[in-house]
């Protein structure tokens, strides 16, 4: 079998701080093999290293053959020349790859018109493409219009249409509910039969199911590898054996206290797009103190419900009554994706400050917040654009927390995040809106994750 991609000995550090350590395998056409671990591991690192787009700021050891050729012997308009073709990339985060001023059948169509150079039967090809993730009627969006989920399987249409032989996925699932989930996991399935996939993840359920070769790391060092079937039955060390239990299947059901007094009332809510009704006659209530599941497929109507519990939206019919006077900042949002709510232009110290200044809040209670988030102080000096998915979701919950708001609408909290820090930090944030008296709303795909934690759930 052709071997697509060789990688030996190859670490990336920044300065003198060894981020990723030596590592090497083969990967061959029909082959998978998934580098599966915590976020903030190294993993994406890795990605940039083989793809060739490592920032400046960091550097490489090792070598890298791509196609049998020595990556460091390509210029970068040799490794362009593959990108699509030869090597596909499915970026973790569909945000930044995708552009905001054009519809996304445009950007999908563009592949087929200049990268495949068929202009004829490109718009066919896009919206075979399209009927395929069941977005067809989606064609005409704007990235900014869909759900994260949504934006998920346009970027893997984007990634893919070009045929590469080799798929570089970077997280594909995070953000998918179940069916969704499993479309990209067949689609990636039949990508290696007919090429080979390097798979970035910490969802043990693409590893399983993708077989091969599994390498399991931890803060940029190989903890074990070895084959998928005898690795997630049999694990030998106690990092892979955590992230494997850490599935939601194995929690412990939450002890909760009774709830306290009326926060918000909905009274027959009804919610349309068009022909498209969301939800109809949908009524709640939810108090002080109380945790609100909210679950549902992608597209759903999830992420629209919470806007109406914010006032940031008016139903079609029905209507939301607070119970209680909420002023500015005591009802907020954590967004499912932190890069589109986060400023790219200034460091994530300086939206920090921005926020204790404007709110006049109390910064002694950074540093505790930080610790039982784990988050790093050196990850304030980053941008948005350099941090990963995970750190960036909870810094994210690091601000919001901080206000001590009386309701809190979680917009899918943890996906971004592997199964051990998720875990970790919804408990976290039970724990703490739990201490301010704060009704939580929790909007998941996971359903078993939301059982074992809500006081009740609203199935859309």
């Amino acid at each position: 079998m052709n071997v697509f991609l060789n990688v030996e000995q190859l670490s990336v550090q920044a300065q003198q701080q060894i981020l990723v350590n030596p590592l090497s395998f083969e990967l061959r056409q029909g082959e998978a093999v998934t580098i599966l671990g915590e976020t903030g591991s190294g993993k994406s690192l890795l990605a940039n290293a083989i793809i060739g787009t490592l920032p400046d700021t960091l550097s490489m050891q090792g070598h890298i053959h791509l196609f049998g050729q020595a990556q460091q012997d390509l210029s970068l308009s040799e490794r362009q020349k593959l990108w699509g073709k030869k090597l596909s990339v499915l970026p973790q985060e569909p945000w930044y790859a995708l552009s905001p001023l054009m519809a996304v059948g445009d950007q999908v169509r563009e592949v087929h018109e200049i990268v495949n150079n068929d202009k004829a039967q490109a718009q066919a090809h896009t919206e075979r493409a399209f009927t395929s993730v069941a977005l067809k009627q989606d064609m005409a969006k704007y990235p900014h219009q869909l759900s994260g989920g949504m934006a998920q399987r346009v970027a893997y249409l984007c990634a893919t249409q070009a045929g590469g032989e080799l798929l570089i996925a970077d997280e594909p699932t995070k953000g998918l509910d179940a069916s969704r989930k499993d479309q990209i996991i067949e689609q990636l399935v039949s990508h290696k039969q007919r090429g080979a996939v390097l798979t970035i993840t910490h969802d043990i359920e693409v590893a399983q199911r993708l077989g091969g070769e599994i390498i399991v790391m931890k803060k940029g060092v190989i903890q074990e590898r070895g084959p998928a079937e005898r690795l997630l039955q049999q694990p030998e060390s106690a990092y892979a054996k955590a992230l494997i239990a850490a599935d939601p299947r194995f929690w412990p059901q939450a002890t909760l206290p009774d709830t306290d007094q009326p926060l918000i009332e909905a009274e027959s809510l009804t919610m349309q797009f068009g022909d498209k009704t969301l939800f109809r006659d949908l009524s709640f209530t939810l108090a002080e103190g109380e945790i609100l599941g909210i679950s549902g497929n992608s597209g759903c109507g999830k992420s629209t419900l919470a806007d109406l519990i914010l006032g940031l939206q008016s139903p079609s019919a029905g209507r939301m009554v607070n119970k209680q006077q909420l002023k500015t900042g005591d009802a907020l949002k954590l967004y499912q994706d932190p890069p589109s709510a986060l400023a790219k232009s200034a460091t994530l110290q300086t939206l920090l400050n921005d926020l204790c200044r404007h709110h006049q809040l109390d910064t002694r209670h950074i540093q505790p917040l930080m610790q039982r988030l784990a988050l790093s102080e050196d990850l304030l000096t980053r941008k948005a654009t350099q941090v990963s998915g995970g750190e960036l979701q909870r810094f994210a919950i690091l601000r919001a927390l901080l206000m001590k708001p009386k309701l809190l609408i979680a917009d899918e909290p943890t996906s971004r995040l592997d199964p051990i820090t998720a875990a970790s930090t919804l408990q976290l944030i039970v724990e703490l809106t739990q201490e301010m008296g704060c009704a939580l709303v929790l909007i998941s795909h996971d359903k078993v994750a939301l059982e074992k934690t809500c006081h009740k759930i609203i199935q859309l």
